[in-house]
């Protein structure tokens, strides 16, 4: 990638009028440093926003660069499959990359960014959390180049890769309507998730076209679990008119509707955003909303690749398209 422009402590020691040696050993936190001398130090890594390469003799060696990547959720079987794809282009590229996980946690997300920025990594992969990303703008005007992933972020110019999740969620429940139920139960983690919001919409415009109502009723919303999503489908199918049909709007939420379902043998179609692993071997057939995780993976690190050569480029959002595919049914 290229240069990113950062200053060295060969800038701060001519801003602070300090020895080279001077700053190495404030910014190492070495004892034995006249105070006076530490606050001008202090005050010159401010002013320059100077970072400490703290990753340079660990991970980079000859011209080899890091990427920094920060998941959602790291034990989601989704966000591994794209990590897999994003070590791949990187590997092909000759990088490194550093992984972390946010846990959905706005904080932990900032705390992670901004540390691999001190780390000088070469470029941020990141799937947002927090709302506002205004605190990576320094970094960004220093020559980081940020690529958000799966969901949108805001507060700074960066390229964004999308599923087309409010189509994709439409598609499969106007396929439900279209077979005709009328009870379709709709399970989704936290609404404030770009993901779960969007197919939320997408669920909305498929009842809307049909010219429907969605029975609120039949919405349950905050699973984050398989465990949550088969406590959910329990109380759905135990009440007084229980949905014919359910659409889980991710893998989890979909698996946890399978283990309620399958072993009472509950008379539900079942549909759900992104494919699982052994769905294809599932005992009876279900629709999911498919997609090429390793092209949403590759589309990152490739833009990102691109916008560290040409920061010039301007900020641009890829929306991955979806489709409808049968998996289970085996005999």
């Amino acid at each position: 990638m290229r240069k990113t422009g950062r200053p060295t402590m060969i800038d701060v020691a001519a801003d602070a009028g300090v020895s080279l040696k001077t700053v190495s050993r404030v910014v190492n936190g070495e004892s034995g440093v006249d105070p006076a001398m530490i606050e001008r130090v202090r005050a010159s890594v401010a002013r320059l926003g100077y970072h400490r390469n703290s990753l340079a003799a660990s991970l980079r060696s000859g011209n080899r660069d890091t990427i920094g990547f920060i998941a959602a959720d790291l034990s989601n079987t989704f966000y591994m499959a794209v990590a897999a794809a994003v070590s791949q282009v990187a590997t092909r590229e000759r990088m490194h990359v550093v992984m972390a996980s946010s846990e959905e946690d706005a904080d932990l997300e900032r705390t992670l960014a901004l540390d691999m920025c001190q780390r000088q990594v070469g470029g941020l992969i990141v799937v947002p959390t927090a709302a506002d990303h205004s605190y990576l703008a320094r970094e960004v005007e220093l020559g980081t180049p940020v690529v958000f992933l799966d969901r949108p972020g805001s507060g700074i110019p960066a390229d964004a890769i999308l599923l087309d999740n409010r189509g994709g969620a439409r598609d499969a429940v106007a396929e439900l309507l279209a077979a005709g139920h009328r009870r379709i139960a709709v399970l989704l983690d936290a609404p404030s998730i770009y993901t779960m919001a969007e197919r939320r919409e997408g669920v909305r415009d498929a009842f809307a076209a049909a010219g429907r109502a969605l029975d609120p009723a039949l919405v349950v919303e905050g699973l984050h679990t398989p465990a949550d999503a088969r406590d959910a489908m329990e109380r759905l199918l135990d009440s007084a008119d229980p949905p014919t049909a359910v659409f889980g709007t991710n893998n989890r939420l979909t698996i946890g509707a399978l283990e309620t379902i399958l072993p009472r043998g509950a008379d539900v179609a079942i549909a759900g955003f992104d494919d699982f692993e052994l769905s294809r071997l599932l005992p009876r057939r279900i629709r999911l909303v498919d997609y090429d995780v390793a092209d949403l993976g590759a589309r990152a690190t490739e833009t990102l690749l691109a916008r560290g050569a040409d920061p010039a480029t301007g900020s641009h959002t890829q929306l991955v398209p979806t489709r409808l595919v049968d998996r289970g049914g085996v005999r």
